[in-house]
């Protein structure tokens, strides 16, 4: 990506000069990144360096049964190629190549793979998990046979968009969504061969023996390191697979998988094959990163009104730190006339779910949100993603210096970009310790941030939409 962006060196040069920083039942999901009109189609895909590692010592990773070309080869029912047709994928990307075989060898085995956000994790892992049910008879219909694991309702809700498109043509498959209920009322039975949830539902349901799990042949956790790595959803996810049957298939996706996590991972899926891809091959090539140099809190948020023209382009997520914050902005920016939603964990239920369809119905443009939605949601008119706040490992002691939390960086920017097109982001520094975590996130990917001068708004415009106008024309990685 080219870019007349400062180094990572003259960035931090700038932090170092103090004055700079002062002026129950089946829904309609929204399918993924890597579903319609995305997987084979003629979008351009980043040369993915795939590194493989197999369970077994004595295989050969590069054998050439251990990547596929064509999903025909995979010897794949024809009501799931049909499906597989539906969504427009001609042939498997670049993960799915290496990915499939190993999912759906027999007799089945584990896998840990690392694949970015809108490279066809999904639709790799709802392939393996479709092509292994018994819907042969009605009982086996009703009986869960397949559990997908995601860390939020929207992400749930999304894999069974992708699930209800890819399986259109199976008769008989019925899906089941667990997600916590709006009330406390007693859950009706699980009657569905494939079960998409969060953790903790997913395990209440099955101690209350209203979902059986004696059949599973497949269980997959979704953004696993988030799973594994969060306080309380990793216990919940260590309790539901101690209720799985011993020999059921484990599978993790994650786009990124830190040391410890990959540690624990290990356990937690023993015996696995491994996909991996290098480090810095995670950042997302397409994305155009920009930053704008406000003065103060109060700033941010004039500057945020002075864009918010702009970001009515296409959609556009507004990331920020705290509840608190999106409340507040989202209180303010309605109060002038602005059209925004917010959507952020102390939203429960329905009303979650209201949000983000309207969202992704183009009702309202700019939505505000947490970390919530940094991992694995995607909608397609996303263009522009705005790291108000930048995000930050939380301190663990009051005065250390503040880190940058690579990670979620790169899954928010990743909303915008997905498989193939050309996004924006743009993060507001107000103060030097913003500015030192940008330097530190501009390092850490060797990437450039460029920024743009707020004293001049007709610059920032021709500059913003002349990259969505790419974004449009290109539907590549800008390369």
């Amino acid at each position: 990506m080219t870019s007349d962006a400062p180094t990572a060196g003259s960035l931090a040069d700038r932090v170092s000069k103090p004055e700079d920083t002062e002026p129950t039942t089946t829904e309609n999901g929204q399918t993924d990144g890597a579903a319609p009109n995305q997987g084979g189609s003629d979008l351009q895909e980043p040369e993915y360096n795939v590194e493989v590692k197999l369970s077994d010592l004595q295989a050969d990773p590069n054998n050439p049964l251990f990547s596929v070309k064509n999903f025909e080869d995979l010897g794949l029912d024809p009501r799931i190629l049909q499906g597989l047709s539906a969504m427009n994928f001609r042939k498997p990307s670049k993960i799915q190549e290496r990915a499939l075989p190993l999912l759906m060898g027999n007799p089945p085995k584990n896998l840990v793979g690392q694949s970015q956000s809108g490279t066809g994790k999904t639709a790799a892992f709802v392939l393996n998990a479709l092509s292994r049910l018994d819907l042969s008879t009605e009982q086996a219909q009703k009986t869960p046979q397949a559990l997908i694991l995601a860390p939020s309702r929207e992400l749930a809700r999304q894999i069974v968009g992708v699930i209800q498109v890819m399986g259109q043509f199976l008769d008989g498959l019925n899906i089941g969504t667990a997600v916590p209920a709006d009330t406390n009322a007693r859950p009706t039975k699980m009657e569905a061969a494939v079960v998409v949830g969060t953790p903790g539902t997913v395990m209440d349901m099955i101690k209350r023996r209203v979902m059986v799990a004696a059949k599973l042949k497949v269980v997959v956790l979704d953004e696993a390191d988030n799973m594994l790595d969060q306080q309380g959803l990793g216990d919940q996810c260590i309790r539901v697979k101690g209720l799985l049957p011993r020999d059921v298939q484990v599978v993790l996706f994650s786009a990124t998988f830190p040391a410890h996590v990959h540690q624990y991972a290990s356990k937690f899926a023993p015996a696995a094959n491994e996909l991996t891809l290098q480090h810095e091959e995670l950042t997302v090539e397409g994305i155009k990163q920009l930053y704008l140099d406000c003065a103060s809190d109060e700033d941010k948020y004039r500057t945020l009104v002075q864009l918010y023209g702009l970001l009515t382009v296409g959609s556009s997520i507004i990331f920020v730190k705290t509840r608190a914050s999106a409340a507040e902005i989202e209180k303010r920016m309605v109060e002038e006339g602005h059209t925004v939603a917010s959507l952020t964990g102390g939203i429960e239920g329905s009303a979650r779910d209201a949000v983000i369809d309207k969202f992704r119905a183009g009702q309202a443009k700019v939505l505000i949100t947490t970390n919530v939605l940094a991992r694995g949601i995607d909608v397609s008119t996303v263009s522009m993603v705005i790291n108000y706040d930048i995000p930050e490992i939380h301190q663990k002691n009051r005065g250390d210096p503040r880190q940058a939390d690579f990670q979620t960086y790169l899954h928010r920017i990743g909303r915008t970009g997905r498989f193939g097109r050309v996004g924006v982001s743009i993060s507001f520094v107000s103060n030097r310790e913003e500015w030192e975590m940008l330097a530190q996130i501009q390092k850490y990917f060797s990437t450039e941030i460029q920024r743009i001068d707020t004293k001049d708004w007709d610059e920032v415009e021709e500059i913003i939409k002349k990259t969505i106008k790419n974004t449009r024309a290109q539907g590549n990685f800008g390369r």
